[in-house]
């Protein structure tokens, strides 16, 4: 795919919406409520609006400039700004491919929970149902013993309707599905914070999450909580952004485009702060309770809590439970849909794949893998362990390596900001450069030094160490070594590419005049 060719959204609001779209995902919903409430409840907005500013936003402008400067997905990207930087790009597409088979699965969960939610078919012991009647979890992790049929329909309606969004392309596919995806997560969400609000017991939820511990600011856990919820948030350290901004139009302000998707995203988050612990206040009051015997966070949140709360609210539960897995199903395709556009992307660029065979090839493999691993009976245990170490040692760390090659050890900063600065509305000025090239790698590296030490303190969740190697450790370093080695294979010129060598792209020249 060349640059001259290449596929552009059809507005600057589309592209928005497609922003939104993929950092508003499941976990603005089950993790920044409990994040907020464990880390000083309102007070932990003060460090949360710091992250956001130092750290969030500055990140999402680094990988804007980076997909736009040089139109390509996050490998030719990379291999544009230097080419020995290409295995940056393949191991942020390594990282899509195992996000995109589980991600997927946990969205047809939240399918089937939306059917559940009328009759509220889960009963009363909402964990046995879970865990037992619904996923027929193993005991222990080791081989596939069991095949769940009550999850391959949702998982494959799932997959199909994210392969002919991509499919249909850029403008008409990717773009118009979040014109229609995030209004009404929108007001599919502002209407069940609503019916929470007037729950009974809902002052006493929104009381324990507003309530401010300012003891807790001068807490450095508190902080790098801040900065890991923003960090995680915001679809950044995975090539999404890179991705999305390549199919932006020459003329565009880049650095305000970022502002809006942030803040955006923290909108949401704050919302589904008030949705969630509204509703968290109501089952603490039914069952005379602290909140902070019922509040959790993940899947226990969504999938055993919820369902608890809404066996007992006395108005329209089946409404209540629509509403809240509707917008489950609607914030995890979005996100689903740019994870998997990362890699569609990636391989286009790579060998000049049409859209359509691409997605037919590629996007069809990874549903095949999908539906083949994960509505097992291990696959809550596969799905548990590659989420917690490819989030932790593969979006954390690839951005940490990302910041230090971009701003220390190839110093393209300078160029990049001269780039942003041509069609900006926002003048970056130091601020920028200060918060990558400083405060973003030293809250990084404490991020990734805190875990390591968690994690060789003890076995994640007490599993086997057999199993942690084999699906932890082991898909999070396979995907660094398969990056390596896919960068050493030589890239085939076609006609109407850019000459990979020539950093000074026709976007802009390190000058920073216009184009």
């Amino acid at each position: 795919m060349s640059q001259q060719n290449r596929e552009q959204w059809g507005t600057r609001a589309g592209f928005l919406l497609a922003a939104i779209g993929s950092a508003v995902g499941l976990g603005n919903i089950w993790r920044f409520p409990y994040v907020a409430y464990d880390n000083g409840g309102g007070a932990f907005l003060v460090p949360y609006l710091v992250a956001l500013l130092t750290a969030g936003i500055p990140l999402l402008i680094l990988e804007y400039a980076i997909g736009h400067r040089y139109r390509a997905s996050p490998p030719a990207a990379f291999r544009r700004l230097a080419r020995p930087a290409e295995p940056l790009g393949w191991w942020q597409v390594g990282i899509c491919v195992v996000i995109s088979v589980y991600y997927a699965v946990i969205v047809a969960w939240a399918v089937r929970y939306a059917g559940f939610s009328i009759t509220q078919s889960w009963g009363e012991d909402t964990e046995a149902f879970l865990f037992g009647e619904f996923l027929n979890v193993a005991d222990a992790p080791g081989a596939i013993g069991g095949y769940n049929l009550g999850v391959l329909a949702p998982l494959v309606a799932v997959w199909i309707v994210v392969l002919v969004v991509l499919a249909l392309g850029v403008r008409r596919g990717i773009e118009w599905a979040n014109r229609i995806f995030i209004p009404l997560l929108a007001v599919l969400f502002l209407i069940l914070v609503v019916q929470a609000l007037f729950l009974n017991g809902a002052e006493i939820g929104l009381n324990a999450f507003f309530q401010p511990d300012w003891s807790a600011i001068t807490d450095g856990s508190v902080w790098v909580a801040a900065y890991g919820q923003i960090f995680f948030s915001l679809s950044v350290g995975f090539g999404i952004m890179i991705t999305y901004a390549s199919y932006l139009r020459r003329k565009s302000d880049l650095p305000g485009s970022a502002m809006v998707a942030g803040f955006a995203n923290s909108s949401f988050e704050l919302l589904a702060g008030i949705g969630v612990f509204a509703t968290l206040g109501f089952m603490a009051a039914a069952q005379n309770a602290p909140v902070g015997e019922v509040a959790t966070s993940g899947l226990g949140l969504a999938f055993v809590v919820f369902p608890q709360i809404i066996n007992q609210i006395p108005i329209a539960p089946a409404l209540f439970g629509l509403l809240f897995f509707v917008s489950l199903v609607v914030a995890g395709m979005t996100s689903l849909v740019s994870i998997v556009e990362v890699v569609i992307s990636s391989v286009r660029d790579r060998i000049g794949m049409g859209r359509l065979p691409a997605v037919l090839i590629v996007g069809g493999l990874l549903a095949v893998v999908s539906i083949t691993v994960f509505p097992t009976d291990q696959g809550l245990y596969l799905l548990d362990a590659a989420d917690h170490f490819i989030n932790q040692y593969g979006i954390a760390l690839a951005a940490l390596v990302v910041v230090v090659v971009v701003a220390w050890l190839l110093r393209s900063l300078p160029p990049l900001r001269r780039h942003l600065e041509t069609y900006s509305s926002l003048p970056l000025r130091v601020w920028w450069t200060v918060a990558l090239g400083v405060i973003t790698p030293i809250v990084l590296g404490w991020m990734m030094w805190d875990s390591l030490r968690a994690e060789f303190a003890q076995n994640y969740e007490d599993y086997p160490t057999w199993f942690l190697n084999s699906a932890g450790w082991g898909v999070a370093i396979g995907v660094i070594v398969i990056a390596v080695l896919v960068s050493l294979i030589p890239w085939k010129r076609r006609a109407g590419d850019a000459d990979d060598s020539n950093v000074t792209v026709a976007a802009a020249d390190d000058s920073g005049r216009g184009q």
